[in-house]
């Protein structure tokens, strides 16, 4: 479970941080800095670059 709040905060802090760039931009930063997570895959990435792009948060933070 530790993981998975670490995980999330990332997520929120990049959002915060890189809301409304492009897509690739927000993939490189969630590529950087996302801890080591089961089901976390290439198209997860996207998806949420693609949320945070468009200034959505995904995290639920």
């Amino acid at each position: 479970m530790h993981d998975d709040t670490q995980l999330f905060r990332t997520v929120h802090i990049i959002a915060s941080r890189f809301a409304g760039q492009p897509v690739p931009v927000v993939m490189e930063a969630l590529t950087r800095c996302l801890p080591q997570a089961p089901g976390i895959s290439s198209p997860e990435i996207r998806r949420i670059a693609e949320e945070i792009s468009v200034g959505r948060d995904p995290s639920g933070l």
